[in-house]
This record gives structure tokens, sequence and C-alpha cells, in this order.
């Protein structure tokens, strides 16, 4: 039987291997934590999002990065510690802005491609993760980024994604758990869904090790090099922000950065909404997860490889919360912050290794894990069979 090794047991390690194995290969996941999914793929923002596909290549988001530099609850943080890598990244994100219209198609595609693989794969293999199928409403409170959000529509259209733009009395029937006065407008998709990422990655991994000839292994690769010279067969790096290093062992380079997302699980959330939703100007985003649970995301931390959870980036999830849900309880709250693996042009990095053969990349995805995880896991595995 054909052999494979993927690094990292998140949601791109373990669809990954899901289509390995479908394919007939016996694969083995490794991940340095004792269960799967206990990293970025713990407690993310629960969308699965076609609708979310804008790359953040503009200059109009470096404006606001610009503004947001010195206010402690922006969207944005910006940690000023000199770093080479850091810096690095940010030139070749100005270098990437010419092609965000095709990005942000391509990605919009992606998405929607893997939309179906989920339901695919929780059909075949019965896998539960609390799916929640009523949508994407996106709210508006100032005119700016309601006109610019007119202007990406026209590219997430040519990509196949049917969302139309509503009134605020829309907004309010949509969801009438969400009110604030200021909602000018949004815009609404019935394509995209939401489901709890840790519950959809423990529980494939589950089905893996007892329906297929995968198997879990707790290990920390220190030197992938080393890793690969006593295990013959296929290897795929699904390692997150871990990638840049290992894959530096070897050789390639893979421009990854470490960005830091917050989220609340709210538990026994009251009135509070069923239809997800994405605050634009805010950067926030909601996910009812079953009945007992809502899922509030947001902020973007450049601070390096740290996963602090601070208060001062908490504050704002709840503070947002009660501006806009008047009905919901915040009495037990659970924060958790993890890291994401961002490339400067915002696109995954889904490849052969330049390198060593049989060395295959599955990376860097950014805030979009959930949302592309499936589509590149088939893809990877449709590039090892090539």
């Amino acid at each position: 039987m054909k052999h494979a090794h993927v690094i990292g047991a998140g949601i791109s390690g373990v669809t990954t291997a899901y289509y390995l194995a479908e394919a007939g290969y016996n694969v083995t996941v490794y991940d340095e934590r004792e269960y799967p999914a206990m990293a970025t793929s713990y407690a993310n923002g629960g969308q699965l999002s076609a609708s979310n596909a804008e790359t953040w290549n503009s200059w109009s988001n470096v404006a606001k990065g610009a503004k947001w530099l010195f206010k402690k609850d922006a969207p944005l943080k910006i940690n000023p510690t000199p770093s080479l890598h850091k810096y690095g990244w940010f030139m070749q994100f100005l270098q990437a802005i010419p092609h965000r219209d095709a990005n942000t198609v391509k990605t919009c595609k992606m998405a929607l491609q893997a939309h179906d693989l989920y339901k695919a794969i929780a059909d075949h293999t019965g896998t539960e993760f609390d799916r929640v199928d009523k949508g994407i409403l996106h709210v508006y409170t100032d005119p700016k980024e309601l006109h610019q959000a007119r202007q990406t529509n026209l590219l997430y259209k040519q990509a196949g994604l049917e969302r139309w733009e509503v009134t605020a009395d829309e907004v309010r029937s949509i969801e009438p758990a969400l009110d604030n006065p200021d909602i000018i407008g949004g815009f609404y998709n019935t394509q995209d869904y939401t489901g709890d990422i840790h519950k959809f990655t423990v529980n494939l991994m589950d089905w893996l090790m007892q329906n297929r000839s995968v198997f879990y292994k707790q290990y920390q690769v220190e030197d992938l090099h080393d890793f690969m010279r006593i295990r013959p067969g296929i290897t795929v790096l699904c390692a997150g922000v871990n990638s840049r290093k290992l894959s530096r062992d070897v050789g390639d380079t893979l421009h990854i950065y470490p960005v830091k997302g917050y989220s609340i699980t709210i538990h026994a959330p009251g009135d509070a909404p069923w239809t997800s939703l994405l605050d634009d100007s805010a950067k926030i985003v909601t996910a009812r997860l079953g009945k007992d649970r809502l899922r509030i995301a947001g902020t973007a931390e450049f601070t390096g490889y740290n996963t602090d959870i601070k208060q001062a980036r908490i504050r704002p999830l709840k503070q947002w919360a009660r501006s806009m849900i008047p009905g919901i309880n915040l009495e037990s709250i659970t924060p958790w912050a993890g890291l994401r693996p961002m490339t400067p042009n915002m696109m995954p990095i889904v490849r052969k290794s330049k390198v060593v053969p049989d060395l295959y990349y599955n990376t860097g995805h950014g805030h979009l894990g959930w949302t592309l995880g499936a589509y590149t896991a088939k893809h990877i595995a449709d590039l090892v069979n090539t």
C-alpha cells in the first residue's frame, strides 16, 4: 500500500488525510498536540464564507491600517517592534495589490467548490458539525463601506456567488435579533453556511481512524529533512504558521506570517442571531453553533508567534455584541486566540516542493482555512496522484 505522512492535524491536514485515504493511501497524521484541531482550527469564526473571499490587498485597507495604528481597540493592530520577517511580508503585500481583483475571484470560486465538498464529506462519513444553513448577512453602518461592497459584489458575481443587496428594513427582517439604528443596509446570500470547525475536524479524524487506514500520532516535527529521511512515501505539510520554519529546513521558502485573531464563544446566548453576520466596518463575524452557542470573532494582530489573550482585544467583541444584538446574554463566555497562517497575497500555498521530491504543501490559508480547506485538500491529493 502507498504511504503518506501529513504534518498538521487542523482542518487542512485532516481533510488532506481524508482525500489521500480515499485515493488508497495508508496515511499517518502527525501533530505536536495530543488531539486534532487544537490550534487555529479550534475556535474560529465558524463561517464557510465565499462572501468573505475579498483579499485584503488594497490601498484603502492600507489607509485604514495606518489610521488604526494607535487605536487600542482597532480591528487591526501592528506591533511596531522591528522584524525583517514582518516588514518583508508587508512589502510583498503591497506588491500584490494589482492582483487583488483576480485573486478575489479565484478565492470565491474555491470557496464555492469547498462548500459542496464539505457537504459531500459529511454525507459520506456522517460527520456532524452543528451546520446551520441560513446564509451570511453582511451589514453596513458606513456609506463608504456599502459602496465598496457593491464593487466587490461584481467580483463575487463573476465567481458565481449569488448575493444581493438588502435595505436596512430587510436586514432586520432576515435577522430579527439584530437591531441597531445605525445600520443602513447590507448584502445577503444563502449559498454560504456555518459550522463548528473543531467538531468537524475531530469527528472526521475519528471516522478516518475507524474506517480507513489512517493513524494519528502526537509528534513534534523539529526538522523536516530528518523527518522525511526516515519515513518513505509522500509527505504533505499542513502545519499552519509553523510551515514557514519547516519548509526552510529543506531549502524552500513559504511566505507566511502569523496573524492573530480572537473569538468569544457565548454559551446560552439568549435572543441571538441564527443567521450568520459579518460587519465589514468592524471586521467582526458571528456564527450560531447549535442552539446553545454563538461564536463572535474578529480582529487581526501582527504580533509574531504570540497567542496570549488580551482583554483589550476581547472587549470590542463584547461591546459590538451589546450594540448590535439587544437580546444577547453575555453571562457565560469563553475567549480564545489563534494564529492564522497568512500569505502576502492572501492566497493559499497548494503545490509540490520546488526542492524535495515527494514533498507537498497545503498551507497558508489565512483567515479562510475553514472556508477553503476541503478544496485545497482535494487539490493537493489530486496533485499527489498525478
